[in-house]
């Protein structure tokens, strides 16, 4: 790399010398150190173009005043202007009405996926089918325990769910417990067991499941005669969720099974308007004023769970 090309000899040494290696006094090549000073050059147009220099609460500026969060600012505005008129369009529609219109459905769909990684997709898994015993429903299938229309998506998602199973531990003995078990396992796979639906029926386990052990919409209670297990299939499993429940607070072992509240407001308004309707009253005479304090908590406005109500129920399991 040196411009002296000369004998070794004739160089200058910095009188350093390794097993018999000296070290040459040779200087830099000039491009070299023309590209050094270079460099150094740009760092001062730097400096003077664009924030550099740390203060105390912000940085110096620069003269053209950039910065990585304006140039996101703007290039989310430019999003935003695309989406408005689909999302003012969107906002005045129901649900319903958004599956009905492929346009819109094509939109809530696409502008879900995110809305949905950044809320639900921790739980629900990607594509709304969560780790296999994870606990979580399954988004994707055609089993719903509070209902599967897009309204009950809804009121899912704006209400959050706590369903609850009370511990039977200290109310079951054993073999009332294994007849139990027996009798879901029978049940899922098609089989009748007689002494089993009798002990079902004693120990009150319709009053929540129902007389056919389907599950009852209201409650949240699960279908047993299906092979859809929201835990798990497994006889000890099965057995584990008999003894301790679900979400019982009297029972340190029981299964925890909740899922939040994303917007307090919207689940008001869902509920006095279905009541509206089942009163043969019309829901756009409702005084809201009335209905609503103003506090009520939004995780998540109504638009994004009416879009997230309409991509959950596009999975494939929406009724």
């Amino acid at each position: 790399m040196a411009d002296n090309k000369n004998n070794p000899n004739q160089v200058s040494d910095t009188g350093h010398e390794w097993d018999g290696i000296k070290e040459l006094n040779n200087p830099c090549p000039r491009w070299w150190l023309n590209s050094l000073w270079l460099s150094g050059l740009l760092v001062i147009v730097y400096f003077i173009l664009y924030p550099s220099l740390p203060l105390v609460n912000e940085s110096t500026k620069g003269l053209l005043g950039w910065t990585m969060i304006k140039e996101y600012k703007e290039d989310l505005a430019k999003v935003e202007a695309k989406r408005a008129p689909f999302e003012d369009k969107l906002a005045a529609m129901t649900a319903e009405e958004i599956l009905a219109d492929q346009e819109m459905l094509n939109y809530a769909i696409g502008s879900s996926k995110v809305l949905f990684g950044d809320n639900c997709a921790a739980c629900h898994g990607t594509g709304g089918a969560p780790a296999e015993g994870a606990g979580y429903p399954n988004l994707s299938d055609d089993d719903w325990l509070f209902g599967g229309s897009v309204n009950d998506i809804m009121m899912s998602i704006a209400k959050g769910r706590a369903g609850m199973m009370p511990a039977h531990e200290k109310l079951l003995n054993t073999d009332e417990v294994d007849q139990l078990v027996k009798f879901v396992v029978d049940s899922s796979n098609g089989i009748q067991n007689e002494a089993g639906m009798a002990l079902y029926t004693s120990k009150g386990c319709f009053a929540c499941h129902g007389a056919d052990a389907k599950g009852i919409k209201a409650m949240g209670s699960a279908n047993l005669t299906d092979k859809i297990w929201r835990f798990s299939g497994d006889e000890d499993q099965i057995r584990h969720t008999i003894l301790h429940g679900v979400n019982d607070a009297s029972d340190p072992q029981t299964r925890v099974a909740v899922m939040p509240q994303w917007s307090e407001k919207l689940a008001i308004m869902l509920q006095v308007r279905a009541d509206a309707i089942a009163d043969d009253e019309d829901p756009n005479d409702i005084d809201w004023s009335d209905e609503l304090e103003g506090d009520e908590g939004e995780r998540l406005t109504e638009t994004e769970i009416k879009k997230l109500a309409v991509y959950v129920h596009q999975f494939g399991g929406g009724q």
